[in-house]
């Protein structure tokens, strides 16, 4: 209790420094910033099948433009938080949101599956300079039970645009605005950003940057090709028929990530700032916990990227009716995001082990819905929307639980952290269980017909055994986190 009054004190001097600036407003800027770059991290899986038809896509093809998105997002997380610490976050936070924006308007106007694939890297590394300033300006902005809220509200924002993006993504593209098709799923960026730029130019606090902070640039050189070591052939396995130098880049990522975890301990050793500082990872408790969200994320990702195409490459479904397939799971998980603080918290521990369970059991049974071919017809709206539940309780608490027991002089380390392993969940999952459910499925059809429904749903209900099966991962992850911090010194 006295570790949490000590960091509330800190956060309220911060805060009271920041004269002038209006908090309320502060955290709509940054909140709106960080639910675009989420929702843009989600939306394009509805759209895939659009994308597939408009610029002759190939599987592989649509997996980069989900996944390079989340590849560069991943990877450069937490140089942008490092820059923030340099350069000062108002401005870092800016000047994201303007290559965000630009990239976005880019996207939307690309005409070959190569163009979009190169803007949405760009893209991603907008969103990777912009989103790790989020925490540290609320940090700034806000003390005690106002923090504690706008954790809960950023921890919801944070995985909230994974769902609410499939149903928006739905709605514009089959809107079909000019005859856009799926391009309003970026151009819609544009205008928000620039709104955004305006207020926030005013808005966010002015700060210099923290002295002595350096980048981790020979951390950066490791992390970024063993990454892509990984990912890039469980991508690209597939239609190449799963070649060699798959297999060797994957068994070299192994190496990579020794050589890096080496480097940083020397970095650290000689003074250094490295890049994934190991002071975030030895608070209590918070280890476990990542990976729990970790796991949290490879599901979300994993879940919605090959369900969006299933829906619509196996069942037929219009855009707009696969995205309205999405809305109980996304109106379950924002009711129960917004609302399980109201439960005393001696239960919030039950509730994160509870939602694990939940979205394992759910996951398990629209593999059996879906399995024969069905649609599952009222039954997948209430499935989908438990799945949404269970999911908030899940992540919503434990999130919140690794960002308040972090101290405020952490907050940029720990956002870099934090959400590069969301990120990477994310990267992970749409690789994963994307590859899977594409190697079982073969290639997609111009349209769906008849034979591929069955393929495509005997593809879908092994996917998503195979997400009960890490659910049930997740399970044990929640148990062992929820019995440390019961047992861990007050």
């Amino acid at each position: 209790m006295t570790n949490i009054l000590t960091r509330d004190a800190r956060a309220g001097l911060l805060a009271g420094r920041e004269r002038g600036v209006r908090p309320g407003l502060v955290l709509a800027v940054v909140l709106i910033g960080q639910f675009m770059a989420v929702l843009d991290a989600s939306i394009v899986n509805v759209a895939a099948p659009s994308i597939h038809a408009s610029l002759h896509a190939s599987g592989a093809s649509l997996q980069l433009v989900v996944a390079g998105y989340i590849i560069t997002y991943a990877v450069l997380l937490v140089t942008g938080a490092r820059l923030g610490d340099i350069l000062g976050h108002r401005r870092v936070f800016l000047g994201g949101l303007v290559l965000f924006t630009l990239a976005s308007l880019g996207c939307g106007l690309a005409g070959t599956a190569g163009q979009l694939i190169a803007l949405r890297l760009a893209q991603g590394a907008g969103a990777a300079v912009m989103i790790p300033q989020v925490l540290s300006l609320i940090q700034r902005t806000h003390a005690g039970p106002a923090r504690a809220r706008a954790m809960s509200s950023y921890s919801a924002v944070l995985a909230g645009g994974v769902v609410v993006g499939q149903l928006v993504g739905g709605l514009l593209i089959s809107a079909n605005l000019f005859g856009s098709s799926w391009r309003p799923v970026f151009l819609v960026n544009v205008p928000i950003g620039v709104a955004l730029l305006a207020v926030g130019a005013r808005a966010l606090p002015h700060g210099k940057g923290e002295p002595g902070r350096t980048l981790d640039l020979p951390g950066l050189a490791l992390l970024t090709p063993a990454v892509l070591a990984f990912v890039l052939p469980l991508v690209l396995g597939q239609p190449e028929h799963w070649p060699l130098w798959g297999w060797i880049l994957m068994a070299a990522s192994i190496p990579l990530v020794g050589t890096f975890v080496l480097a940083e301990r020397r970095v650290a050793g000689t003074g250094g700032t490295p890049l994934i500082p190991g002071r975030v990872l030895r608070v209590p408790g918070v280890p476990v916990a990542i990976a729990a969200l970790f796991t949290v994320m490879t599901i979300f990702s994993g879940f919605f990227f090959t369900l969006a195409l299933h829906l619509q490459d196996g069942l037929g479904y219009t855009p707009l009716r696969a995205g309205l397939t999405f809305a109980p799971t996304a109106a379950a998980f924002a009711l129960v995001s917004l609302n399980w603080r109201r439960l005393p918290a001696r239960w919030h521990g039950a509730l994160i082990v509870g939602g694990f369970v939940t979205f394992t059991v759910t996951i398990a049974g629209l593999a059996w819905v879906l399995h024969s071919g069905g649609t599952g017809e009222a039954g997948i709206y209430l499935i989908g929307a438990i799945t949404g539940a269970g999911m908030a309780a899940a992540f919503s608490p434990l999130m919140t639980r690794v960002l308040m027991s972090v101290p405020v002089e952490l907050a940029a380390d720990a956002t870099g952290v934090v959400v590069t392993v969301n990120q990477l969940g994310l990267l992970v999952g749409v690789a994963t269980f994307g590859t899977l459910y594409l190697n079982l499925a073969g290639r997609l059809p111009s349209h769906a017909f008849g034979a591929f429904r069955h393929v495509s749903a005997h593809a879908e209900a092994t996917t998503f055994l195979a997400l009960a099966a890490l659910a049930a991962v997740g399970i044990v992850l929640a148990i062992t986190h929820v019995a440390n911090r019961h047992h861990a010194p007050a």
